[in-house]
């Protein structure tokens, strides 16, 4: 074989090589939920969108960067990163964190620019700021409050760091999923939560005896006024009749005094019509002398 031939398919080789980059590098696809960068030369051309696009092949070149949302995990198993936090009455706690983000599409290009890839803006915005920012508020809280007040902790983290963080990215959410204290704390919680509920227990049973004794006190003091009332009534009810008897006193006795011969009718009316059956000596028979004396 000569060297012309040998010249001939090596020529043939890289021009089929070239025809194969060109056909397969002129093209490329941006899926759903990604923004492509497109460089020229190594420098900012253009954004691309989901779709099929074309490009110069060797020249240009295309970064992909997602634009969905991820999440960041601390203290998983799944995952090197442990957060260790302390409270501010210095009692250590393990903290089990996520932090969900996304990259506006708009921003984009601004993420190559500053920080070149995905991964690079993550490390640096997020995984920097995210866990001493969940620190610093955890330290706000002492160990029992923390625990107490779960959803208000929960969304004082989640603002503070959603305004620290600063860049091309923007939190969807902080999620605390759990608060790990040690055993030996836990359990002196737990004994003081049941010492707590204990107190709080002989609290309610105090306030029911008071109602109870309140409620008694009530009915005596009822059954008292109505013995009061009843009472009051029965005086001036004997005090009514001696003052009638009186009145009906005086009235006969004026009437016995302006007419004598009352007194004998009053005699022949209770008069039974029977003599009597012994008399004294020299006495006078009952009602046989009626208007003797006139």
């Amino acid at each position: 074989m000569n060297a012309g031939r040998i010249l001939g398919i090596a020529g043939g080789i890289v021009a089929a090589l070239l025809a194969i980059t060109v056909i397969f590098g002129s093209w490329y696809t941006i899926d759903q939920g990604e923004r492509g960068v497109v460089l020229t030369n190594g420098a900012f051309s253009s954004i691309a969108d989901p779709g099929l696009h074309f490009k110069t092949p060797i020249m240009q070149s295309v970064v992909k960067i997602s634009t969905q949302q991820q999440t960041t995990y601390w203290g998983f198993k799944d995952t090197r990163d442990d957060m260790q936090a302390y409270s501010k009455d210095q009692q250590a706690a393990a903290l089990r964190v996520s932090v969900t983000f996304h990259v506006p599409a708009d921003q984009v290009e601004q993420v190559y620019a500053q920080y070149g890839s995905l991964d690079n803006l993550i490390e640096r915005t997020v995984g920097r700021v995210a866990p001493q920012t969940i620190k610093t508020v955890f330290g706000q809280y002492d160990a029992v409050s923390v625990i107490q007040s779960r959803a208000k902790f929960n969304a004082e983290v989640s603002a503070a760091v959603i305004a620290s963080i600063k860049g091309p990215v923007l939190v969807d959410s902080v999620q605390i999923e759990n608060i790990d204290f040690s055993d030996a704390y836990e359990q002196a919680v737990e004994a003081r939560m049941t010492a707590q509920v204990e107190v709080q227990k002989q609290e309610q049973t105090l306030q029911q005896e008071k109602i109870k004794a309140n409620i008694a006190v009530t009915q005596a003091q009822g059954r008292a006024d109505s013995v009061k009332a009843e009472a009051d009534a029965n005086a001036y009810k004997v005090k009514a009749e001696g003052e009638a008897q009186a009145e009906a006193i005086k009235a006969r006795a004026a009437a016995l005094g302006s007419n004598p011969l009352l007194i004998d009718l009053t005699k022949a009316e209770r008069w039974d019509g029977k003599l009597p059956q012994t008399m004294i000596p020299g006495g006078s028979v009952p009602m046989l002398n009626l208007g003797g004396n006139r």
